[in-house]
């Protein structure tokens, strides 16, 4: 199964650059589109809704709460590019962690800077909001044939739609570095050298002396130690970075609007009657 995920960027190259590391790393991803002001779909005033999905229209799967599908549009509108993918379920964190060495926008953070300059997501989103309502009242006609009139007044229910996206609850860094720590140690080496000594004798030649005019060779070789350093790497401790994952159940409270319809009779009032789709 596949689930689209978006990444804002404050400049087309950002946004391009990520779409290059997205393709070259081991994530199944389809769709990988990158939107602007140049899409199809963008407009410089009002925000997207159900009915003018804007240029969410080639995004097939995103389910984007409205707050954010707005504020993706004003970064679009501020210059930004808007990255989508669609990407395999096993494959999501990955793409999430490729996407976030790419530097992309905290929306989040952007949006609040937003309101702090006088940005208002009600008011902004009200004119999606508002284009929504017109479309419902939309619906409402009347015709006008062979003197008979009919009103039709639709019966507009909504239905509470709970999606889930990622966010980010902190990251961990391992970083491993070599440091150099200097050892003394000592060893006891041997040298030893040949010593010639010339010493006088006055003695009598005795008969175990031999010939003493016979030649003669004495070799004598002097060694010597020296130290010899060798080195053995051992691993003696290790750091293990896992991630373990828990399901939780979030109970969501929420409003949905309904229309209700009152019948008056005159001469029969039949009041609080309610008319369901």
């Amino acid at each position: 199964m596949a689930t689209t995920i978006t990444a804002l960027f404050d400049t087309r190259s950002e946004a391009e650059t990520a779409k290059e590391r997205l393709k070259g790393a081991r994530v199944h991803a389809d769709h990988v589109s990158l939107h602007d002001k140049s899409s199809t779909g963008y407009r410089d005033s009002g925000y997207s809704d159900h009915q003018d999905r804007g240029f969410w229209e080639s995004v097939k799967n995103a389910f984007v709460p409205d707050e954010d599908r707005h504020t993706y549009e004003e970064g679009v509108r501020r210059g930004g590019t808007l990255l989508t993918a669609d990407v395999d379920d096993d494959c999501i964190e990955e793409a999430v962690r490729v996407l976030e060495q790419a530097n992309p926008i905290d929306v989040d953070d952007r949006s609040s800077q937003w309101r702090s300059s006088g940005w208002d997501y009600s008011a902004a989103g009200g004119v999606g909001a508002g284009a929504a309502t017109q479309g419902f009242a939309g619906n409402e006609r009347s015709s006008d044939v062979g003197g008979d009139r009919e009103e039709v007044v639709p019966i507009v229910e909504e239905n509470l739609v709970v999606g889930k996206r990622d966010v980010n609850r902190g990251s961990v860094r391992v970083r491993s570095y070599v440091n150099e720590t200097p050892v003394h140690e000592q060893v006891r080496l041997r040298d030893e050298r040949v010593n010639v000594e010339r010493r006088r004798v006055d003695q009598p030649l005795s008969a175990a002396d031999g010939d003493p005019f016979r030649e003669r060779t004495i070799d004598m070789t002097a060694t010597g130690e020296e130290a010899v350093v060798a080195k053995e790497a051992r691993v003696v401790e290790e750091v293990v970075v896992s991630k373990t994952a828990d399901e939780r159940v979030e109970t969501i409270d929420d409003t949905v609007r309904k229309t209700e319809v009152d019948i008056d009779r005159d001469g029969d009032t039949n009041r609080g009657s309610t008319m369901n789709r």
